[in-house]
């Protein structure tokens, strides 16, 4: 079949799109992807590109069309918006020239924000074919939950962009159960929404491939409870902050690891020092590959975000990743997520913003054997493999192409 890929970030950014797409091509389909010129997470163009390109390149042999947009910079205000507004409109642009042949089906990879659907619907419209739109961010629910926004009236026309680009879909795919819901009230019928999965990458799974020596050497004596990731206003690191302080005081064995990087770094860094925090460590950020390293030498993986309803739908893509390194799971969130870990039996979940109850299951997780660890993180394995599968989700996909798909709402 002849697919076109359409998401703003694409290899060699870090996406779990790249796998899919490279999953479709070893399946012998024809793929293609629009996307734009890498600049995240740093903010500036990739090593080897810049605003004269290259705008063609090959990806595990798909062809590979980049459009030029403002890079986002530090991720905030009118950096931002412009970097989000400006692949958009030169993707309609580019659009006009070169998609004007009719494919099997144009998949959009929805991350934020969703206007990535806009030259999706355009491209439909000139070429008839499919629309496919898989939501892994719900909109307009993620500006306000994130602190973009909370103004009726953009949040109004962000919601009625979101129903047009929605209802224009033959097939809505969404990476939570819990999205469905908010999936319908923008318009779109029950039989046209369809659950698949994040999954985790092929090396999270097995023995690291790599040395274990220099991170140990990172790495603090105790009992290691491990965050890898974005460090944002989603994930909520005052709560995270205000367990260690009480677990400080109660255990002073247990350290909280962070690895990663984001807007709210420095905040971080200086509260540790404000608050006299010995026993918070910030790793900074590292490859994706050394991930699988840093969690073996953890003994608990931390997922935690703020209490927003929209938070209480996702299924926090770290979470797949942990249970692929069957490691046990530290929870700090509500609904879908924490409904996960606790049907897997992979650890223990407590309640958003509540740093009370993520201390006290720091301290129970700290008082456990090792026998007991193990079958945690042997749990979260054994469900990982039998729910979150790329396999799974490209052969669905491959069928649900084949099949006859309900009209979408608006042509």
């Amino acid at each position: 079949m002849k697919i076109l890929v359409i998401s703003q970030y694409f290899w060699p950014e870090e996406f779990l799109i790249n796998d899919f797409v490279k999953g479709l091509k070893k399946r012998g389909h024809d793929v293609e992807v629009l996307t734009g010129l890498p600049n995240y997470p740093s903010g500036s163009f990739a090593k080897g590109y810049n605003l004269l390109g290259p705008y063609k390149d090959s990806f595990e042999g798909c062809t590979v069309y980049r459009v030029p947009l403002s890079p986002r910079g530090n991720g905030a205000g009118w950096r931002l918006a412009l970097n989000y507004v400006s692949f958009v409109l030169f993707s309609l642009a580019k659009g006009v020239t070169f998609f004007r042949k009719k494919y099997d089906c144009i998949l959009v990879f929805q991350l934020s924000p969703v206007s990535v659907g806009i030259p999706g619907r355009f491209i439909k419209f000139i070429t008839g074919s499919k629309l496919f739109l898989w939501v892994q961010d719900l909109w307009p629910e993620s500006i306000s939950a994130t602190g973009g926004t909370n103004n009726p009236i953009v949040l109004r026309g962000v919601g009625n962009l979101t129903k047009w680009i929605y209802r224009g879909c033959d097939a809505v795919m969404i990476q939570s159960k819990a999205f469905k819901a908010s999936v319908i009230n923008m318009g779109v019928s029950p039989d046209r929404i369809h659950y698949y999965p994040n999954w985790a990458d092929d090396f999270f799974s097995g023995e690291p491939a790599v040395c274990l020596g220099e991170e140990q050497n990172l790495l603090p004596e105790g009992f290691r409870i491990m965050f890898a990731g974005n460090i944002g206003a989603a994930q909520d690191f005052e709560t995270i902050l205000s367990a260690a302080e009480i677990t400080q005081n109660k255990n002073p064995r247990i350290q909280w690891v962070v690895i990663g990087d984001g807007r709210q770094r420095q905040w971080v860094e200086s509260e540790i020092k404000a608050r006299s925090l010995n026993n918070v460590h910030m790793l900074g950020r590292h490859p994706k590959k050394k991930m699988p390293a840093f969690f073996k030498l953890a003994d608990a993986m931390l997922v935690s975000l703020k209490s927003e309803p929209i938070f209480a739908l996702t299924i926090p893509s770290k979470l797949q990743a942990y249970f692929a390194c069957a490691k046990p799971v530290l929870a700090s969130l509500d609904g879908e997520g924490a409904r996960i870990v606790t049907e897997a039996g992979a650890g223990l979940s407590v309640p958003a913003e509540n740093p009370v109850s993520l201390a006290e299951a720091a301290l129970l997780l700290a008082g456990k054997d090792q026998k007991e660890m193990r079958e945690l993180g042997e749990n979260a394995r054994v469900y990982g493999e039998e729910n979150f599968s790329i396999e799974s989700n490209i052969s669905r996909f491959v069928e649900l192409l084949s099949k006859p798909l309900p009209t979408s709402g608006i042509s």
